[in-house]
């Protein structure tokens, strides 16, 4: 007769010996210490490690520079959202995000990525500290280029004189960006920054003083340019008016 395991009679429970039974219930409360003691699992934010050469990330994107250049892009804005965690700007080490964006200018020299988020992301928190270190990097990068990278220069003279609080850095940069921006696809409101920093400062004679010289070097031939200067001279002259009116009362 074959033997049909179906139809067998399980044993009772009575029926298991009492030492398999206590090691049972000794496994399963060591188990349960275990992991009473173990610490939490938490997802724990990387640091931003330094680049590698660009060499070693063209050699990587078999010989594709711009399609290395692309994928660090993405990857550095994708940075502080970690799996499991995510990071502050404010806790990136901006000296060596600034090699970081080195590194993808190399790979694209044409490309304007690395100082739209030095301008735009990276130097927009509100950390005078490390958005002048972001400024800095643009003010570098437009000695470099200054018709290339003239707007990103701009950008840093809001940013020093509105939030940053800075007159003085940003009439640095206004004053640079005036002399070396001269090409023709610089517009003439970014030359004459400067003009405009001196007025908010209070130097309305300053100013005053600089838009005469450039009226009377000759240089300008631009009309629209002429008419707002000859335009700011006016209102200038009528401030220093009202500035002495107010002194005498």
């Amino acid at each position: 007769m074959q033997y049909n395991y179906f139809l067998h009679k399980e044993r009772p429970l009575n029926d298991v010996p009492w030492t398999v039974k206590f090691s049972l219930i000794l496994a399963l409360m060591l188990q349960l210490l275990w992991h009473g003691v173990q610490e939490p699992v938490v997802a724990k934010a990387e640091d931003l490690a330094a680049p590698l050469s660009t060499r070693t990330y063209v050699m990587s994107s078999l010989g594709e520079p711009i399609a290395a250049s692309k994928f660090l892009n993405l990857w550095l804005q994708a940075f502080d959202n970690q799996p499991g965690a995510s990071i502050s700007f404010h806790q990136l080490n901006y000296p060596l995000l600034t090699k970081w964006l080195d590194t993808i200018l190399e790979l694209d020299p044409r490309g304007h990525y690395p100082m739209l988020v030095a301008a735009r992301v990276y130097g927009s928190i509100q950390d005078p500290e490390k958005q002048r270190i972001m400024t800095e990097y643009i003010f570098d990068k437009f000695n470099e280029n200054p018709n290339k990278y003239w707007r990103w220069l701009a950008h840093a003279i809001i940013t020093a004189k509105h939030e940053v609080k800075d007159n003085k850095l940003a009439l640095k940069y206004a004053y640079a960006l005036a002399e070396k921006a001269t090409g023709k696809n610089v517009p003439y409101l970014a030359k004459d920054l400067n003009i405009i920093v001196l007025e908010d400062m209070g130097e309305v004679e300053a100013a005053k003083i600089l838009v005469g010289a450039l009226i009377d070097s000759g240089e300008i031939s631009d009309p629209y340019e002429l008419k707002f200067l000859t335009q700011k001279i006016i209102t200038l002259e009528e401030k220093m008016l009202k500035k002495r009116q107010s002194v005498e009362r």
